[in-house]
């Protein structure tokens, strides 16, 4: 089987944009029982320009483009050290590999990083996926990191994308401000209660929201991937 997993800003970066190393080494433990269990994954984490925030001890996160491409190079090196770090305790090795647009746009560009990841995996690797935020522009751009693994998930053929968050999964409602709000435990791809619940933004720290995961899991599900959209803090999610 193989697996693509998206895990994104709130859960891998504090309040103050400091990378959480108890959540990362808690994916990499889960990442490497899939390995030893025969399973292929990838992994795509955002969190760089948060990282990068922290790193250079800032308090807010900056607004202007060239800015936060600066603080996701900072950022992305953190992200990539503590994913290694965590990674080697399991004889592991996590390779980068930074996307753009073009890639899933042009045809060479998409043949060369679909071959890529599957050489990553063939040598062992876990592939550790984001989009080069460093050099990405506003005019052309994924946005969020949902749409990237719901891509990735595609060109490689995955089983299952899993979208890790810091909720359960998919409510009636927001269930951080409305109590009442009730867990959906499936829908269809072509469920309208998709587009009614998904008007949810993304975090301080991040770009997306419950609506990118929806958007995701419908690519997803329209290629013929089953899509999890699960809470990243629960020790054996995957």
């Amino acid at each position: 089987m193989r697996l693509v997993v998206k895990i994104g800003t709130s859960s891998v970066t504090d309040d103050r944009g400091a990378i959480r190393q108890d959540a990362i080494a808690n994916l990499c433990d889960q990442v490497a029982q899939l390995r030893s269990a025969g399973h292929d994954v990838l992994v795509v984490t955002s969190g760089a320009v948060a990282g990068g925030v922290a790193a250079l001890g800032m308090t807010e996160r900056p607004s202007d483009t060239l800015t936060l491409q600066a603080l996701a190079a900072v950022g992305q090196s953190q992200l990539m050290n503590a994913y290694n770090t965590h990674l080697a305790r399991h004889g592991l090795v996590g390779a980068q590999v930074l996307l753009v647009p073009n890639d899933f746009i042009d045809r060479t560009q998409y043949l060369h990083a679909r071959q890529t990841m599957t050489r990553l995996i063939e040598l062992g690797c876990v592939p550790i996926i984001n989009e080069n935020d460093a050099i990405a522009s506003d005019e052309i751009r994924f946005g969020d990191n949902d749409r990237i693994a719901a891509l990735v998930a595609h060109s490689m053929g995955a089983d299952v994308l899993v979208l890790l968050t810091d909720i359960a999964g998919l409510y009636t409602a927001d269930p951080t401000h409305d109590s009442n709000a009730q867990f959906i435990d499936e829908v269809s791809a072509d469920d309208p209660l998709l587009s009614v619940r998904a008007g949810e933004s993304g975090t301080n720290r991040g770009s997306g929201g419950m609506a990118s995961k929806l958007s995701a899991a419908r690519i997803a599900s329209w290629s013929g991937i089953r899509a999890v959209i699960a809470r990243a803090t629960i020790s054996d999610v995957l």
